[in-house]
């Protein structure tokens, strides 16, 4: 018996080759976040790897059911071999910027959002020694795109040492009682105390920088500038590979600048301002120091946040700044005012709030 061919009805031709993403949604919300995360890749630039961890996200239509996932991976794939095979030296935010401007047009989306962690190798001499260690850093780069243009984050996390002042003090206080005891005068104490580092707790800090720019500026900021700030806002750096005269050395240091986790941040908030003086006020910046307890089971944190103007108004004028920018702020503000940050104009508050 001849077997019979089935022709497809229409209706099952349309649902076979529907987009089915393309359909209206049962519930008609825009979604504000659509992506995926964990994404990993290795990339090979100049002999050195880079393990790097991105995440990418699109705003949704509500008349749109869902977002092309298989796209993000298809674009993060040939904007690696568009940029990173290209980029010397490897720059996260340049990634990242390339990556949210084609999902975004691949998505046909209003906002696309796009946040790198790179892992990467620098090699630096031991203090003393000049022994080569091989430290490894964070590089972190975020880029928002819009239709108007693409706003960057790039930054930079590091690990160093900090040693607590207050314990310090308290060190010192009894030493003094105990070297006046030996009859040692005032004046002598002091010469000791000035000679001999004074012991005190210490722990690991780690140190993240980041700096949000427009396109305009963020070719001017590099990740190794901004590794040396982070580094020399705590304690002292740390090294991985040290010979006896090298660890002496970091523990001196470490003990001669005891600083605390605002300290470290605070820190990193000047060497900004000194190091980046052409950068307009419009730009963004957000310093954190995490410190691993060594006497405590928890940890302690700080962090500050805002514009450069916000930062140098308040340190010239001695003032607290009236309000602190945020990041989701000064990202939301690029939807609004494309060319704000190129002018040198404070973006407005979230909110439709006038600006400052």
């Amino acid at each position: 018996m001849q077997a019979t061919r089935l022709t497809p009805t229409p209706s099952t031709a349309q649902s076979a080759g529907e987009d089915v993403q393309a359909r209206l949604p049962s519930v008609p919300v825009g979604l504000s976040r659509v992506g995926v995360t964990g994404v990993e890749k290795v990339v090979r630039i100049h002999d050195e790897l880079f393990f790097a961890r991105l995440s990418c996200f699109v705003d949704l239509s509500r008349e749109q059911k869902g977002a092309h996932m298989s796209r993000f991976e298809e674009v993060i794939n040939e904007a690696i071999g568009e940029v990173v095979l290209s980029e010397a030296p490897f720059r996260a935010e340049t990634l990242a910027r390339h990556i949210a401007e084609l999902v975004r047009e691949r998505q046909g989306a209003h906002r696309a959002e796009v946040s790198i962690e790179a892992r990467y190798p620098e090699h630096k001499p031991a203090p003393v020694s000049g022994i080569p260690t091989q430290e490894i850093y964070t590089l972190h780069g975020r880029a928002v795109a819009f239709e108007h243009g693409t706003r960057c984050i790039v930054g930079v996390s590091a690990t160093g040492m900090t040693a607590c002042p207050c314990a310090q003090e308290l060190v010192a206080g009894r030493a003094r009682v105990r070297l006046a005891a030996d009859g040692f005068s005032e004046e002598q104490i002091e010469r000791i105390l000035q000679r001999v580092p004074v012991a005190t707790h210490n722990q690991r800090g780690l140190a993240t920088l980041q700096i949000g720019c427009t396109e305009d500026c963020v070719a001017e900021i590099d990740a190794t500038s901004l590794l040396e700030i982070a580094e020399a806002s705590m304690s002292s750096e740390i090294y991985e590979l040290m010979k006896r005269s090298d660890e002496v050395e970091v523990v001196e240091k470490a003990h001669r600048r005891p600083r605390f986790v605002e300290d470290c941040v605070r820190e990193m908030i000047a060497g900004v301002l000194a190091r980046f003086p052409q950068l307009d006020g419009g730009s963004f910046v957000t310093a954190r120091q995490e410190n691993l307890e060594t006497i405590h089971q928890h940890n302690v944190v700080a962090e500050r946040h805002g514009l450069l103007s916000e930062l140098r108004a308040e340190i010239e004028s001695g003032e607290l700044a009236p309000r602190q920018t945020t990041l989701e702020e000064w990202l939301a503000a690029g939807a609004r005012e494309p060319l704000s940050l190129a002018r040198g104009h404070a973006p407005a508050p979230a909110g439709g709030a006038g600006r400052r």
